[in-house]
């Protein structure tokens, strides 16, 4: 057999996380990568969820990459087509396309020591590269809560995000399992057209009203002459969420003004007493993701529409059975009932030192350092992991973050040269979420007497970061060394060459990402800018010397 295919770097999934790695490897003057795609077109949870009524609930205009700004969004919030063909005209625009390999799941990857590089098999070929950056996102995979008697219900049955457009709803009797960001969109959508929908609800979300209307032709055009009102914008909608944070995670109790425009909103569709203690939450505002929505309580007001206040416990036929005893009969049932967050199937993939999967690692809960890299996984890392999640604002501004990142790590391999990975070390990795779990303690989520996808088996908050967009650019601008193991590869030998010191080593020029969030800057150089120059080298050098003379 002969030797298979070898790439410098594999991303894994082309959503927003996986485009903005590729486009921003381009930039790095990266271009020997492929994106793995196990879908058969690029989009990734803006691809897979396309029911009835999906849309952002982050503005337009803040949800998408500073780098390629569209001045044409059609709405402030925008819709899921809108968003798709966004990231379609990304994958076009910066010429990813050569790069993509769809219908490629990935199997396994797996790392191999003695040659310091990741074997990768997926359902099209297996390859090796020097790195991974797994970009599949914690919206990926769909959960589906094991409920007795669900294998033997006779009607239509599927999740949210894998809507089925063959099936016609109209004129049937459908229940909607689960009250999230997706369940209140489609109840909207599909409540005029049924004949009946009856919604189970384990716990009612805060909902406050979503601000949406279409862009006007006038503002498309001025934000397509004058590019700086376009960054303005962004830097406005930013701006207003970053002075939001500290109410989340310093001051929950300054949430109570939010919870009452919250209550009256509701007071204003919802008229019948029962109903409205049904809907009125029992937890503090912002423990669950505030959900964004102008017609959701309007549409449970309609007469074809039941709410209850109950989880879904057991299915006899095609009777639904809630927790409480309520029998419900229907021919179709909705799950929106989230995705495997807290523990992401690709994980049981993965397998890195010792043959552990990262599954096995994340165990007692994810955890990683700077979101991005795992002790045990060299060369491995991740768009969005573990206590990258935001609240309430959009996670763009994380995935660039993130992105520059992943760029300075790709410049320390370069200049330090040969065959070498680094490494996490586990003490690096305990430190940093330390530090960010004892932030979680006095954050809203962890306090405001909610249970929610946020938390693991555990009750841990692996998921969100507790802090401002601007606090995590800060905190991923660069890559310390002294909190990795530098692997080396010498004469048929590997050898972990410790480094000292806190500072990180020499770095490439054209460092990016300098700039605000929120002012629309590039966060990434142009096409080649992370090359290393003449100067940096020799400061590189002798870096990688002082590393091997400890060593000896």
């Amino acid at each position: 057999m002969g030797e298979r295919e070898h790439v410098r770097v594999a991303v894994i999934g082309s959503g927003f996380g996986g485009l903005g790695a590729a486009v921003r490897l381009r930039r790095e003057g990266i271009t020997d990568f492929v994106v793995l795609e196990r879908a058969d077109s690029v989009g990734g949870t803006w691809r897979d969820n396309s029911y009835p009524g999906c849309a952002c609930d982050v503005p337009s205009h803040l949800y998408s990459f500073s780098f390629a700004p569209n001045p044409d969004w059609p709405r402030t919030f925008s819709g899921q087509p809108a968003i798709r063909a966004y990231l379609e005209h990304v994958a076009d625009t910066f010429g990813l396309r050569p790069h993509i390999r769809l219908n490629s799941e990935v199997r396994t990857a797996r790392w191999d020591a003695d040659r310091l590089r990741w074997e990768i098999a997926t359902e099209t070929g297996d390859l090796t590269a020097d790195v991974v950056v797994s970009a599949t996102g914690p919206l990926s995979d769909p959960k589906t809560p094991q409920i007795p008697g669900l294998a033997e219900f006779p009607g239509k049955v599927f999740h949210s995000a894998r809507w089925d457009h063959d099936y016609d709803l109209r004129g049937k009797r459908v229940a909607m399992i689960g009250t999230g960001a997706s369940a209140i969109q489609i109840v909207p959508a599909i409540a005029p057209d049924v004949e009946r929908l009856t919604l189970f609800q384990r716990t009612p979300p805060w909902v406050m009203p979503r601000t949406d209307r279409a862009i006007s032709g006038a503002e498309r055009w001025l934000h397509r002459q004058l590019p700086f009102t376009r960054a303005a914008r962004r830097g406005l909608l930013w701006g207003i969420r970053e002075l939001q944070v500290s109410a989340f995670t310093k001051r929950p109790n300054q949430l109570g003004l939010i919870e009452s425009l919250a209550k009256a909103n509701m007071a204003r569709s919802i008229k019948d007493p029962a109903l409205l203690a049904k809907l009125t939450p029992s937890y503090r505002i912002g423990c669950k993701r505030i959900l964004l929505s102008s017609d959701y309580y309007p549409a449970l007001a309609r007469p074809n529409v039941d709410l209850v206040a109950s989880g879904l416990a057991e299915i006899r036929g095609s009777v639904l059975v809630a927790a409480d005893g309520t029998e419900t009969e229907v021919d179709a049932i909705v799950f929106g009932t989230g995705f495997h967050v807290t523990d992401m199937p690709i994980a049981d993939r993965v397998v890195g030192e010792e043959g552990r999967t990262l599954a096995d690692h994340w165990k007692d809960g994810m955890q990683s350092l700077r979101g991005a890299t795992a002790a045990g996984f060299p060369n491995w890392m991740t768009i969005i992991g573990p206590n990258t999640g935001l609240g309430n604002s959009s996670m763009i501004l994380m995935i660039e973050s993130q992105l520059n990142y992943m760029a300075d790590y790709l410049r320390q391999l370069s200049v330090l040269g040969g065959r070498v990975a680094l490494s996490a070390r586990p003490s690096a990795v305990n430190r940093w979420n330390r530090q960010v779990q004892t932030r979680m303690e006095r954050t809203v989520w962890n306090t405001g007497g909610c249970t929610s996808w946020y938390l693991d088996a555990q009750g841990r908050n692996t998921t969100v970061w507790p802090g401002t967009t601007g606090e995590f650019r800060k905190e991923t601008r660069s890559v310390d060394l002294s909190e990795y193991e530098v692997v080396r590869l010498r004469e048929g030998d590997r050898e972990r060459v410790p480094v000292q010191g806190t500072g990180t080593a020499a770095k490439a020029p054209g460092k990016a990402g300098t700039g605000s969030a929120g002012a629309g800057s590039a966060g990434a150089g142009t096409a080649g800018a992370g090359k290393t120059g003449a100067g940096k080298a020799g400061a590189a050098k002798a870096a990688t010397a002082t590393a091997e003379g400890d060593a000896a």
